[in-house]
């Protein structure tokens, strides 16, 4: 029987199953957790100690018919201004319960488009946050980039913010492929922005592309990734394309009939890994690529790799901080995410508290499992040593934890001197072995293809 056909009696082809950027998985959240939480959860934050944060624009000029996000359309900066007042107020409220001396080893905006904003909303939005903690030595201050929409104007105040990271979303440089998924961006746009940040002194560049999009061929990717290696990112993450419109309702606009068979998605990602193998990318994970002398790489190969909602990082901040609407926060004791209506977020933080709307405090045995999914995820393998040491598990336990995983997935998985290890030719199984681990009880509906 060949590796195929084995991955596909596995139930590779036909499986749901969550991405992992958190343990328990969002779907898991409850309104158990509310504002009184993160007040709490921030004020616990170590004095003189670093955190992350990540800040939501949820808005964008146009909205693309492949993306699931939680986004709106706006032409009126009117809009997106009352929106920053609002997420001001929430600045001003992480500010009145964070302890003093911290300071940001990471900060991200995301989005929706955060560089819709003007230049004058990007250098106060930035002003504000550094009020509240500035960056750390060696921290990291990175932008979501939508090529359509960003300027010279734009760009210089980023830069003048601090910006040290630029994230560009590119999908697919296939022009029938763009006119499908509703994302109209030619390579020349790209190609031109990405000069115009290296002018400017920014040297980190991620990116991101899709498999699994309609009409793509291995042939399309290919072509899509070679002009991507023609940019020479830093990192890439190979996104497997999402698509549930019964969550997600532009993607209806997206013809069903036109998307790639399971099957032919791996082979999709599979064209694009071998052609980022070729180029010299070191593979991160289950899905992300980088040089081997970026800091992901680096943190891969000394064991600290990590994974989150922006998916691999090699930040090791114990909090990161979301705000903006539906934004999710992760500290030591939980999570908690904002509420995703940019109506319900603004009514709740005029109100005087934190707009958390659902979450989930860690109890029984959540964070031995998030580590054992995390390190799967990352690094395909679990040390039992971590387990018996960090928390306090007899070697029998952790047999016991295994053992579900070893009779499921027998061939692809193996215990050795050092744990459970997941087999090379076992890894496009990782998200449903992680599965195995995983205590909750899952709507596979409510996540996206194994493949």
């Amino acid at each position: 029987m060949d590796t195929s056909t084995q991955l596909s009696k596995l139930g590779l082809f036909d499986s749901r199953v969550p991405r992992y950027t958190s343990y328990p998985t969002s779907p898991q959240f409850t309104a158990t957790v509310g504002a009184a939480d993160m007040q709490r959860w921030i004020g616990a934050i170590p004095a003189g100690s670093e955190i992350s944060l990540y800040v939501h624009v949820p808005f964008c000029r146009r909205l693309c018919w492949f993306c699931a996000c939680r986004t709106q359309g706006t032409s009126n900066l009117a809009t997106v201004q009352a929106y920053l007042t609002t997420l001001e107020t929430e600045i001003a409220l992480l500010k009145a319960h964070l302890a003093p001396g911290v300071r940001l080893s990471r900060l991200h905006w995301g989005g929706g488009t955060p560089t819709l904003l003007s230049p004058d909303m990007m250098r106060a939005l930035a002003d504000r946050l550094f009020d509240v903690a500035p960056m750390a030595e060696g921290g990291e201050f990175s932008v979501e980039i939508d090529p359509n929409e960003i300027d010279t104007q734009r760009l210089d105040a980023l830069v003048a913010a601090g910006m040290t990271r630029a994230s560009i979303g590119i999908q697919d440089f296939d022009p029938d492929i763009q006119a499908t998924i509703g994302r109209i961006q030619p390579y020349d746009i790209t190609r031109r922005v990405v000069e115009d940040l290296r002018d400017r002194g920014i040297a980190s560049l991620n990116a991101d592309i899709l498999y699994g999009l309609p009409h793509q061929t291995s042939e399309k990717i290919a072509d899509s990734v070679l002009r991507l290696l023609s940019l020479s990112p830093d990192r890439v993450a190979l996104y497997g394309y999402a698509h549930v419109p019964w969550m997600a309702r532009r993607q209806a606009m997206i013809p069903s009939d036109a998307l790639p068979t399971p099957q032919e998605r791996l082979a999709l990602f599979n064209v694009a890994q071998e052609l980022f193998d070729w180029d010299g990318y070191d593979a991160i994970g289950i899905d992300h690529f980088a040089r081997p002398e970026d800091g992901l790489a680096r943190a891969q190969r000394e064991g600290r790799l990590r994974r989150n909602f922006q998916g691999y990082t090699d930040d090791t901040a114990a909090a990161l901080v979301g705000l903006g609407a539906s934004s999710i926060s992760r500290f030591p004791q939980g999570f908690a995410q904002n509420s995703g209506s940019t109506g319900d977020y603004t009514k709740r933080i005029r109100a005087g508290g934190f707009a958390v709307a659902r979450g989930h405090a860690f109890r029984g045995d959540d964070l031995l499992r998030a580590r054992v999914i995390e390190a799967l995820m990352c690094d395909f393998r679990v040390e039992t040593s971590e387990l018996t040491g960090r928390f306090g598990l007899s070697q029998g336990a952790v047999a016991d934890l295994y053992r579900d995983a070893l009779d499921q997935f027998a061939g692809f998985v193996q215990l050795t001197p050092r744990g459970f290890e997941i087999r090379p030719e076992g890894r496009p199984l990782t998200r449903m072995i992680a599965r195995s681990f995983d205590a909750y009880e899952m709507a596979a509906s409510g996540h996206s293809s194994a493949v």
